[in-house]
């Protein structure tokens, strides 16, 4: 791993990101796109390959709609993915205070998935489900909302699904249940120069390394939109 395991070849342990340098594999570098902002582009190696790779492996494409489910570092990057690609993008999210967001982040439309009346107003009508929300959620709603044939992709949950799925859900209207875990390096790659051909940055707020812990702390309070970003140069400035 880049961070806390020990080197294959001087068996020290890795740094990562607070690294001053690293020798890699050229299998494992990417070149960033000429203009591209480096402080917006970097959550594009985890949020955006992230959402750039389910999209791309299923297919998704101009005619198709698709519903992103979370309003978050993957859910509002997700929406700008889906949208460059040509697809018509309905945001799902459980607060009425963001929709204003979504639409600022290019949504064509957003459904309060608290409101049954807004959920039912949308059943059987999307392709895909990008479905970006970290913790246990009832996803039988968000399973009625896609067409027959449609995908619902989980990028977001690692725990046991909670509620149960009805099987009715996925049976009768031959729907699937898919997940996806980031990304390969030539996907990387593609993601990042989509992102500068299309003006595409991820929304960041870029800290000094001594601003970490306020930043943890903001973290956990969900008060941020939507990744921080350490300027590594304070690094020496702090040592």
């Amino acid at each position: 791993m880049t961070y806390g395991s020990p080197d294959r070849h001087s068996g020290t342990l890795t740094q990562g990101g607070y690294s001053d340098k690293v020798v890699v594999s050229e299998r494992f570098v990417v070149r960033m796109p000429d203009g591209i902002d480096l402080k917006s582009a970097a959550p594009l190696l985890c949020a955006g390959i992230t959402t750039w790779s389910p999209l791309k492996h299923y297919g998704v494409q101009a005619g198709h709609k698709v519903g992103v489910i979370g309003m978050g570092g993957l859910g509002h990057i997700g929406v700008k993915l889906a949208r460059a690609l040509g697809a018509e993008v309905t945001l799902f999210t459980r607060s009425e205070s963001k929709v204003a967001e979504a639409k600022r982040q290019g949504a064509d439309h957003v459904v309060v998935s608290t409101d049954e009346a807004q959920m039912e107003a949308v059943t059987e009508q999307f392709d895909f489900m990008l479905d970006t929300v970290p913790v246990q959620h009832d996803i039988n709603p968000y399973l009625k909302a896609l067409k027959y044939d449609g995908t619902h992709i989980l990028v977001g949950l690692l725990d046991p699904i909670e509620p149960a799925i009805e099987g009715f859900n996925l049976v009768f209207k031959r729907r699937v249940l898919a997940g996806s875990l980031i990304g390969g390096m030539p996907e990387t790659q593609e993601v990042l120069d989509f992102c500068a051909e299309h003006d595409i940055s991820c929304d960041v707020e870029l800290i000094n390394i001594d601003q970490i812990n306020d930043a943890w702390q903001r973290m956990e309070k969900g008060d941020v939109k939507y990744r921080f970003v350490i300027d590594m140069a304070s690094l020496k400035d702090n040592s």
